[in-house]
């Protein structure tokens, strides 16, 4: 169990809240044995002693557990909101009490303070960084490259950070190897094909509360996120579309059986509009301009840009905040009504409460070994953007099937022999 000390000076709403904060936090730990299998691990290893992580992340209550996993292996923590709008107030000030924890984030801050928080996290000077969408990575090597000698490596964990990452590599700008946490084959597997995807349906029935029964959705990108998606909505008996730029994938809608057309095509006829692709721009004015009275949008992706939600506003002659919590009416010259969830950032996490904690206890602890790979692992990993070590995800598997009592077979030495030798045959 987690109990409330005195700690270190934060940047939070109110410390008054720790209390309910706490309780939320031990809530979800219980769903996430792997990092408690860790945490006793660490409690007496110490991987972390004497580092310390700046971070980047969601402040919710699985986070928290992450956060209490890298100080209990003796590491000291600076963490920031990677989204104001899903930071949990009550879980700030429950992590700024515990030890070795400084947290800079408040529900609702605007630009200027999510930067702000972000250089108090990097204020700490740290030996390694967590990431949820390189703003943290990218601030360090654009305003503070004084800190960049100091910085051992990092671990980002979203599709989209990797990508920017990729492009600062691309450039040689990136200063320090990255493991790609998004593409572990635990994380494509949990978070993205079981936790996101209930997490999405989750927020868009939360602010809503409709019957996707019936009802046309159109999934923008389908990737691994957009692909468990379009699944979870047929389940509960929508009719499906699939916009994509992507060949490939767009093949491997149609052949599990999703009608696959343009956005300008599904425009006219979708209901509800749900964005995941990581890219910006997929929804714009000419497509509102063509959406039925009533259609719901939501971006599923990382950033607040898939939908334009400035081109909305511009074409709306009134709008009606918070219809819905989470809900916001876009009425159009024309009458017609359009309905934006969660302002447009993604909405599983304001709209809803995220993954479920036993989602996140997989990626989450993918992360934290990768941090220890990177402090333990050979000397002079080069910089640029690294793959998650299979053995990781290996031990991830192991550490979950122990706390859920599964069993696997071994292979017996002649199986072993078979399948490392190329000379035996049929």
């Amino acid at each position: 169990m987690m109990n409330a000390i005195s700690g270190p000076e934060s940047d939070i709403a109110d410390p008054g809240l720790a209390g309910s904060g706490l309780a939320r936090i031990n809530w979800a730990r219980r769903a996430m044995p792997v990092l408690g299998l860790l945490r006793q691990e660490y409690t007496r290893s110490r991987p972390f002693a004497g580092r310390r992580v700046a971070a980047c992340l969601h402040v919710t209550a699985e986070t928290a557990a992450l956060v209490d996993l890298i100080t209990a292996g003796g590491g000291e923590v600076h963490l920031a909101a990677s989204n104001p709008l899903s930071t949990q107030d009550d879980i700030a000030a429950a992590l700024a009490s515990l030890p070795g924890v400084f947290v800079y984030a408040r529900a609702g801050v605007d630009r200027a303070g999510y930067y702000a928080h972000i250089h108090r996290a990097l204020d700490g000077e740290p030996g390694l960084v967590l990431d949820d969408g390189c703003d943290l990575v990218n601030t360090l090597h654009v305003e503070r490259p004084e800190l960049l000698p100091g910085v051992a490596g990092g671990c980002e964990s979203t599709s989209t950070g990797v990508a920017r990452l990729r492009r600062m590599a691309g450039a040689g700008t990136l200063a320090f190897p990255v493991i790609a946490a998004d593409a572990s084959v635990t994380r494509r597997m949990f978070d993205n094909g079981y936790g996101t995807s209930q997490s999405v349906i989750d927020g868009l029935m939360r602010a809503t509360n409709l019957l996707l029964a019936g009802k046309t959705v159109v999934v923008s990108g389908f990737g691994s996120c957009g692909t468990a998606i379009a699944e979870r909505a047929t389940g509960l008996g929508a009719r499906v579309i699939v916009t994509e730029v992507d060949p490939v994938r767009a093949l491997d809608a149609v052949m599990r059986g999703y009608r696959v057309m343009p956005m300008a095509d599904a425009a006219p006829i979708g209901d509800v509009f749900l964005t995941a692709t990581g890219s910006r721009d997929v929804i714009t004015a000419q497509h509102l301009t063509q959406m039925r009275d009533g259609a719901i949008l939501a971006n599923a992706g990382h950033f607040d840009v898939e939908i334009d939600v400035r081109a909305l506003a511009d074409l709306a002659v009134e709008i009606n905040r918070g219809i819905r919590p989470n809900a916001d009416e876009y009425v159009l010259d024309s009458g017609r009504r359009l309905i934006l969830l969660a302002e447009g950032r993604v909405v599983n996490l304001i709209a809803a409460e995220g993954n479920p904690a036993a989602v996140m206890d997989l990626f989450f602890a993918a992360q934290v070994l990768a941090l220890v790979w990177l402090t333990a692992g050979e000397p002079g990993l080069a910089a640029g953007v690294h793959p998650m070590p299979a053995v990781i995800d290996t031990q991830i598997a192991r550490l979950a099937l122990a706390a859920s009592g599964a069993r696997i077979d071994e292979l017996t030495p002649a199986q072993q022999a078979y399948l490392s030798s190329w000379l035996e045959g049929s």
